[in-house]
């Protein structure tokens, strides 16, 4: 966990001022991404190739039982396993890293061995990498050059050998059993070899997401002269076919280095025919060259839909880098015939032009990845809504908590699918939103509707309006997340029709209020006779040492949690210049943490934490109380210090895109504090100008001329050429496209949105 010390409300960032000419330049020739940045600290993301939202994510894994290793991959690891078809980026829990293959030569090892010591086992050192959109390669310790690409469905290798024998093994159990007495994360699985040469395959899989399907089917540019199989405690099995758990198969090659060995692999969650038909329709073709170009021309499309000019190099490179891991997913899940499998474990076909997906990090990606989408990608914005209203009406749950790969894990807390339904809605993205409804009123009304630990204490919550920190873990939070949950569900039941259950909704949105001691100003736990719990330490996790009060965070972040009602956060605590100097205690408070803290809980400035969500929208809550000015200082201050160009220039768990996605948009100068809210708080620009396309044919331009290291304050604001002095901006305003030009300034304009009328939050 890294964790910044305490400085002063802004410090310096190295933004230069460029001359038009010099940035046009500067802009044209350092825009590509570093697929490298987040793959060290805690970002957990990966280097392989992918498209972009492709199913495909093929990149070696370094690991797969350490936290670093989620993704299957930490720069800087010793060594490495090969190279796996499927990967999440970003998360704090790991799953994936299906078929592996390992290109080596010498004696047949059939276990890995430890990372430091690769000559124990298949492991391997590496280097020489090179990753770029869609394309991935790397030089082994035994001589083979690997390079990998994808399309949307199929993973694409080519390994180079040295002259003489070597052979490739698929290693299909590489995952790490769960522990002394537990069950395998396998519980069975199968390989076999086609009369045509393919090897098929699959295996049910339980880590996170548990039972699910992997299916596959690969083929090989020349055949192999021999192929052993070895099944559970790798034991050898028949010539042609394997079935166990912990499955391996090895291709034999006497001369591999006469020729690039090219292999292609289909994958499906479906059934064997969905790989087989996967792999015949995307991989028709041996040219390695061909795929990986038809990839960079996918990526240099999706690239392009933000483009800075100005700042420094490395700063258009995170942007760049962060526009890469925010187009990574969610992730395909519908073969090329459309079947996909759904919540309710049921193969389900889509009409012709839609597209099922997977991967949904939706506690994290609501708040400002979705948001994105709709600004920049309205039209996968609305694959997304369609999805998780499918999602929504075939999960037994009730909306998508987080959904991978037809499974639901019920990972973190409340059912934030709700909130990117409702904000879609109100930015007129077309849906049968009342189809979503009878599965949101299940899981907001009915108790007896199958439950995980995301809605605990939902009937505590709805009859009393709290609950209890003895009963329930991370209660706060719940009670937060909860309120806004039903305030973004209320505007389904407005679609459904479902008046009174819209109005029971809206009402129990106000149940933040219950868990906010006015005395204090803070957000902390009550017991179930009503008292606040005691002790009570506003960095602390937990009350007790039983389990946590607040989830990932502690009182300090959860107080601001209140997206939905900021105002009345304001009038709770008495007032704006209460609110505005009780932000001010959050960024400069002691930055200690209790011990047993989440790693979660960083990037802290103060007891501000951007290493996790949370906290995301809190540095734009100023604006809300007449100090915008504030706000721009510390975004330009979190901008230029929670981000960098290296491998750990992610602060925390980038999360499937949600960290990448609050850098672009804050880069721009707005935020969605509210995203159902469908407008944006005015920031701080970082760039000179960005040239944002819409995806409808239209150009969003913002620009800030005057921008540098030492400017950034908002002196005025202008939209289309005319003066704009409110400190938001609606969305339907952007998406049209236009001009929206901030003047920047060393002083802070104190004037600036600070009306009552012109905050955020107020009537137009």
């Amino acid at each position: 966990m890294m964790t910044l010390t305490r400085r002063g409300l802004l410090s310096a960032s190295a933004t230069l001022a460029l001359t038009s000419a010099a940035r046009l330049e500067a802009a044209t020739s350092t825009t590509k991404p570093d697929l490298f940045i987040g793959t060290g600290g805690d970002g957990h993301t990966f280097p392989g190739a992918s498209m972009p939202f492709g199913m495909v994510q093929l990149s070696p894994d370094t690991d797969t039982a350490r936290w670093d290793t989620c993704s299957g991959y930490h720069h800087g690891d010793a060594s490495l396993l090969g190279f796996s078809h499927t990967h999440l980026s970003g998360t704090g829990i790991g799953d994936m890293l299906d078929i592996l293959v390992v290109p080596t030569r010498g004696p047949v090892q059939l276990q890995p061995g430890p990372i430091d010591r690769p000559e124990e086992g298949y492991r391997q050192r590496y280097s020489q990498e090179q990753a770029e959109p869609g394309y991935y390669a790397v030089s082994l310790e035994s001589g083979v050059r690997a390079e990998l690409t994808v399309t949307p469905r199929t993973g694409i290798h080519r390994y180079l050998f040295p002259q003489g024998p070597a052979h490739i093994l698929i290693d299909m159990g590489h995952l790490v059993m769960e522990g002394p007495g537990e069950s395998p994360y396998i519980d069975e699985a199968a390989l076999q070899i086609e009369p045509d040469g393919t090897l098929t395959g699959t295996r049910r899989v339980f880590r996170w997401a548990k039972g699910r399907r992997i299916f596959f089917a690969m083929q090989f540019s020349h055949a192999p002269g021999r192929v052993e199989f070895f099944t559970d405690d790798d034991q050898p099995a028949g010539a042609s076919s394997a079935k166990g758990k912990r499955l391996k198969a090895v291709l034999h090659y006497e001369d591999a280095g006469a020729a690039p060995l090219i292999i292609r692999c289909g994958i499906s969650a479906v059934d064997l025919d969905g790989a087989r038909r996967n792999l015949k329709t995307e991989a028709p073709h041996w040219n390695f060259n061909r795929y990986r170009a038809a990839a960079a021309q996918a990526w240099a499309a999706e690239l392009g839909h933000v483009v800075a000019e100005g700042g420094t190099t490395d700063q258009r490179t995170i942007l760049t880098s962060a526009l890469y891991h925010a187009s990574l997913g969610p992730t395909l899940f519908s073969d090329v015939d459309g079947r996909y499998v759904g919540l309710d474990h049921q193969v389900h076909a889509l009409s012709k032009g839609e597209e099922a997906y997977s991967a949904y990090s939706l506690w994290d990606t609501y708040r400002a990845f979705h948001p994105l989408q709709t600004l920049i990608r309205p039209r996968r914005a609305a694959e997304f809504t369609a999805d998780l209203i499918r999602q929504t009406r075939q999960s037994p749950f009730g909306p998508p908590v987080w959904p991978l790969q037809g499974v639901e894990t019920g990972c973190m807390i409340g059912w934030h699918s709700v909130a990117v339904l409702a904000e879609a809605r109100a930015k007129g993205i077309p849906a049968d939103y009342a189809a979503a409804w009878p599965g949101i009123a299940r899981r907001s009304f009915d108790w007896s509707t199958p439950n995980l630990d995301n809605s605990l204490g939902l009937q505590f919550y709805d009859e009393t309006g709290f609950i209890p920190a003895d009963r329930i873990f991370e209660s706060v939070s719940r009670v937060l997340e909860y309120s806004y949950d039903d305030y973004a569900a209320a505007q389904i039941a407005d679609a459904a029709g479902a008046g009174a259950e819209a109005a029971r909704l809206r009402k129990r949105s106000g149940n933040w209020r219950n868990v906010f001691d006015t005395k204090l100003n803070f957000a902390r736990p009550r017991l179930a006779d009503g008292s606040w719990a005691e002790p009570f330490a506003p960095n602390a996790v937990g009350h007790s040492k039983k389990w946590r009060d607040f989830t990932e965070s502690n009182s300090w972040q959860a107080t601001f949690l209140n997206q939905h009602d900021v105002h009345g956060l304001i009038a709770a605590m008495g007032g704006d210049a209460a609110f505005e100097a009780k932000l001010d205690a959050l960024f400069t408070a002691d930055s200690t943490l209790p011990e047993g803290a989440p790693p979660d809980i960083s990037g802290l400035v103060g007891q501000y934490a951007h290493g996790n969500e949370p906290s995301h929208h809190v540095a734009y809550l100023y604006a809300y109380c007449g100090a915008a000015w504030k706000t721009q200082a510390m975004v330009r201050r979190l901008m230029t210090e929670m981000y960098k160009a290296a491998p750990d220039g992610v602060i925390g768990n980038d999360d499937c895109g949600q960290m990448s996605a609050w850098f672009i948009l804050s880069s721009l100068g707005f935020y969605p504090v509210d995203p159902v809210s469908a407008t944006y708080v005015l920031g701080s620009p970082l760039f000179n100008r960005t040239t944002v396309n819409l995806g409808n044919g239209k150009r969003l331009i913002v620009e800030a001329p005057d921008n540098g290291p030492d400017t950034p304050y908002v002196r005025s604001v202008q939209w289309n050429g005319q003066p704009w002095t409110k400190g938001w901006i609606a969305h339907a305003d952007l998406a049209k496209g236009g001009t929206l030009r901030f003047e920047m300034s060393a002083a802070p304009n104190k004037a600036f949105a600070s009306r009552p009328e012109d905050r955020p939050g107020r009537p137009a």
